[in-house]
């Protein structure tokens, strides 16, 4: 009975080969095609993984990588988060389907440039803010300049007290040839940066 028995376990671990046969070679060669992603949808997956580095983890910002697909996604998008309980920061950056982390850094409340929000705030997604800034601007530079990549940025404005998404027609926000402001939980313009 016992050499019957290891027999079939024996059939049965040379059944189980790691080696891939067929088709499953052919599908693994095949590469992963470039993902896309609005801004609200990227975010919260990095806000997940972010909160398992820190359950107090609270963003402060969120900027897209350029991108020339005028639909209001991007291929990477970057977002910090702050812990008052670690006293650090550490940004996330979804890119192609996956999350990661950068490094660890201080953080202070007092440090503007590390506002936090709350995420209750973020109402309003990428694609609804670039439609927003096509009918301030936008659509008549992207008529001439279809090239044009656009860059989105999220943060909390203190002088106003809104969560706010910058729509950034440039390579970056200094040389850019139009930047247009719109509420992020209101969906509404709110003005043309200077």
């Amino acid at each position: 009975m016992r050499t019957f028995v290891a027999a079939i376990f024996a059939l049965a671990m040379a059944g189980c080969s790691s080696s891939p046969t067929g088709p499953a070679t052919a599908e693994k060669a095949q590469p992963k095609a470039p993902e896309t992603m609005t801004g609200n949808g990227a975010f919260y997956k990095c806000y997940i993984a972010a909160r398992g580095w820190a359950a107090d983890a609270q963003p402060f910002r969120v900027e897209s990588a350029q991108s020339k697909t005028h639909d209001g996604k991007a291929g990477e998008w970057r977002a910090g988060f702050a812990s008052p309980a670690h006293r650090a920061t550490e940004s996330y950056t979804w890119t192609n389907g996956d999350v990661s982390h950068g490094t660890e850094d201080t953080y202070s409340p007092t440090n503007s440039s590390t506002q936090v929000f709350n995420v209750q705030f973020l109402k309003v997604d990428t694609d609804k803010a670039f439609s927003v800034a096509q009918q301030h601007g936008g659509d008549k530079l992207l008529e001439k300049d279809p090239d044009t990549p656009v860059i989105f940025a999220l943060d909390w404005n203190r002088q106003s007290n809104e969560l706010l998404w910058h729509v950034i027609y440039g390579v970056d926000r200094e040389t850019a040839k139009l930047r247009v402001t719109v509420n992020a939980s209101t969906g509404k313009f709110s003005h043309l940066e200077k």
